[in-house]
């Protein structure tokens, strides 16, 4: 009986053994560093998370080993397959120079595991970023945009930025010195946005290398929106009550960037009628719909616009009345 029980002992173990430190795999990443960053600024980081262990999973709780730092998780439950977030802001006015801080993570399904995450800043006080983040928004696919911002390093008038370099190959920064006062060396940094960024709103960071030894690295985050190239307004036309045999009419007005053609309006019927007036190129075009129903009930149309554009070249809005005997 001893004997048997020092077995199935033995069997826990290994079991436990090969069970411990399976939460690790649900993470691309378990740490990030922000660099040198000025004192005062919050600094954003999400880690993913993906359930690949074939069994439900949840997150029972998540703590930090100081005050600088909050960690939240979008959801706390997973099934297979499924995914989800783990953000973490690390507030740089809760201290100055270097800090590491660890983030636990806590499973409990399919069994017990702790993840440990970590983030690290360096909070000085003897530079500046104005703005603290660039920001390009609200562009369309295919248009030129950018954002600029200065960096200033106090009481060191020897600083020098070696290289800049975009995390995104989208992202092409460039540098200009600024004449500054005494013991005061400034730089200008533009983030130019590439013409075949793709769409979406997305967050990335620029590097600044210097050549001062405290501070090798800085970092400069950066968000990007980027609208498809067509737009329509409006995106739903309501045109209300109408009675059958009667008619209205409503403008439509598509965008892009680039001049392009309508090249085919699909959706109509002998009910509807979309007309554009120009076949010229151009960044706006100008659309007449006419409605003139046949029968009664809910009138429900998705017209689409196909243009000559290359990427991005259809877009849609839909028609609704209530219409009449």
């Amino acid at each position: 009986m001893l004997r048997h029980g020092f077995v199935l002992l033995a069997g826990v173990l290994v079991t436990h053994h090969a069970q411990a430190g399976w939460a690790d795999a649900l993470f691309d990443e378990m740490s990030k560093d922000f660099g040198s960053v000025p004192h005062g600024q919050v600094m954003t980081h999400t880690f993913r998370i993906k359930n690949t262990t074939g069994n439900p999973v949840t997150i029972s709780g998540i703590r930090v080993s100081c005050g600088c730092v909050t960690a939240t998780a979008a959801t706390g439950s997973l099934a297979p397959g499924q995914e989800t977030t783990l953000t973490a802001r690390m507030d740089t006015s809760r201290f100055f120079n270097v800090r590491t801080v660890t983030i636990f993570v806590t499973f409990g399904q399919p069994n017990f595991d702790e993840v440990r995450l970590w983030v690290q800043a360096n909070s000085r006080s003897d530079f500046a970023v104005v703005p603290e983040q660039l920001a390009i928004g609200s562009v369309k696919r295919g248009g030129t945009a950018s954002a600029t911002g200065n960096i200033t390093f106090y009481g060191n008038p020897g600083a020098k930025i070696t290289e800049v370099k975009g995390e995104s190959n989208y992202v092409q920064p460039s540098l200009q010195e600024v004449k500054g006062q005494d013991g005061v060396a400034s730089f200008q940094l533009t983030a130019k946005l590439r013409e075949d960024t793709p769409v979406g709103k997305w967050y990335t960071d620029v590097w600044v290398k210097t050549n001062v030894p405290s501070m090798p690295q800085l970092r400069v985050p950066l968000t990007v929106e980027v609208e498809s190239a067509l737009s329509v307004s409006p995106e739903a036309v309501s045109l209300g009550s109408i009675k059958v045999g009667a008619e209205v009419e409503k403008r439509v007005i598509v965008r892009a960037a680039k001049p392009f053609k309508v090249t085919a309006i699909e959706g109509v019927d002998a009910d509807l009628a979309v007309q554009e007036s120009s076949q010229e190129a151009k960044t706006t075009h100008v659309l007449t719909l006419k409605l003139k129903p046949s029968k009664a009930g809910d009138f429900n149309h998705v017209v689409r616009i196909v243009t000559d554009l290359a990427d991005d070249n259809k877009t849609d809005f839909r028609v609704t009345a209530q219409v009449a005997p």
